[in-house]
Formats: structure tokens, C-alpha cells, sequence
């Protein structure tokens, strides 16, 4: 496969991640949200805007991790973060892609600076065995928020996601689709949390759940 190929084989997965977002409706109102894919150990692709509804490819620019537009634009509001996804590629080697959404029941975590807890089974399906922790605010891309996202990624170093507060959720996987997947099982969580609220609230899973539910998985595949 050809550097070109790979690129644009990358490109057609972030378009897919979105159409996923959309398709499954956890996006908000607005629809707003920005995903990026690594490319390699030093560039990865951004959307272009924050207007993600209908994407295509030629909305997608390259950076490298210093915030260089290598190929194609980015308009101001995308500018600001490139450095948020650019902590994460640096901090974790297995992420392939991040997708920051304002998805309504992860935001209503985010703006009362509560984690969200691991009580719904597909969050343990995504590896994702701890409370989503709350990174303390700042102004989107400064160096406060950045800074903020390292000391999360640092104190919960096998967390998938993190809460920014007053602000949305940003998610990281290994690839742009599985990183959507991610965003829906965390919005699907989240919703099952403040739905439980009204019959007595959610229940903590039992001990050994995460090592239970892996091996029902692997005995399945194998």
C-alpha cells in the first residue's frame, strides 16, 4: 500500500466514524465534533471544521504534532485544537483515532464535573473499567486544557476517554471507528445513568466483571 493509499484509506475512515456518530444519534443539536486518525508516529488527519455533518474527505487536512498544516486547511475553530489530539497521540502509542463530541448525556457529566461511572456492561466491552475522569477546564486548545488532559491521561493511563469539563467528551481508540463506537457506548451510558437516577440509581458491577466479561469474549472468538 502506497503512503497515498494509506492516507486516504485513513480519510475514508473518519468520514465512516462520522456518518457512524450521526447514524446513531449522539450528536448534538449542532452537531458539532472534530476527529482526527494518526497517519503515523508524527502526523495524523484533522477535520477540517467543526461542522462534521455530511463530511467527506476533501474536509480533512494533515498536520503534524506540533500543529503544522502539512496538507489541505483548517479553519480558526479547528486550529485551536489541534493540540488537544496532539497530547493524546504523544501520550499513547496504541491510539489511532479521537473524535470529540458534545454528545448531550456525556456533556451533562462533563458540566457537573462528575466522572461517569463504569456501570453499563458495553463499557467494560470497550475495555473502559474505570469512571471516565473529569479534566478541570480551560479555554479550548490553551495550554491550561492541554496541560489538564496530560495530568488525566497520566493519573488514568488505561482510561479510553476523559470528560472535559463544561465542554463535551473526547474519546480515543484504536481506529476512527472503533473510537466512534466508543462515543456510542459512553453516550448510551451515560443516559442509562441519569435514567436509573428515578428507580434508585445505578449499582456498581461486582468484583472480577472486567476479567468475566473478557473471557466470555475470548471464549466466543477463539
Amino acid at each position: 500500500m502506497t503512503a497515498q493509499s494509506q492516507t486516504a484509506g485513513l480519510g475514508d475512515a473518519v468520514v465512516a466514524a462520522a456518518r457512524h456518530l450521526f447514524a446513531s444519534g449522539v450528536m448534538s443539536h449542532s452537531g458539532h465534533a472534530n476527529l482526527s486518525a494518526r497517519i503515523d508516529a508524527g502526523r495524523f488527519l484533522l477535520t477540517s471544521s467543526g461542522a462534521v455533518r455530511d463530511l467527506n474527505a476533501a474536509q480533512l487536512a494533515t498536520v503534524n504534532l506540533d500543529g503544522e498544516v502539512l496538507d489541505g486547511a483548517l479553519g480558526p475553530e479547528n486550529a485551536e485544537i489541534v493540540a488537544m489530539h496532539s497530547v493524546i497521540y504523544r501520550a499513547r502509542g496504541d491510539v489511532g483515532g479521537i473524535i470529540h463530541t458534545h454528545s448531550p448525556a456525556a456533556t451533562a457529566f462533563a458540566l457537573a464535573h462528575r466522572a461517569l461511572p463504569c456501570r453499563a456492561e458495553p463499557l467494560l466491552r470497550f475495555g473502559q473499567a474505570e469512571p471516565v475522569p473529569v479534566v478541570a477546564w480551560g479555554p479550548r486548545g490553551s495550554d491550561v486544557s492541554v496541560r489538564g488532559i496530560a495530568e488525566a491521561l497520566e493519573a488514568s493511563p488505561t482510561t479510553a476517554a476523559v470528560l472535559l469539563a463544561n465542554h463535551g467528551l473526547l474519546a480515543f481508540a484504536a481506529d476512527p471507528i472503533s473510537t466512534a463506537r466508543l462515543v456510542v457506548a459512553i453516550e448510551e451510558a451515560a443516559e442509562a445513568e441519569l435514567a436509573a437516577v428515578a428507580v434508585g440509581g445505578a449499582v456498581d458491577f461486582p468484583a472480577g466483571a472486567l476479567d468475566a466479561v473478557r473471557a466470555s469474549m475470548t471464549r466466543v472468538r477463539s
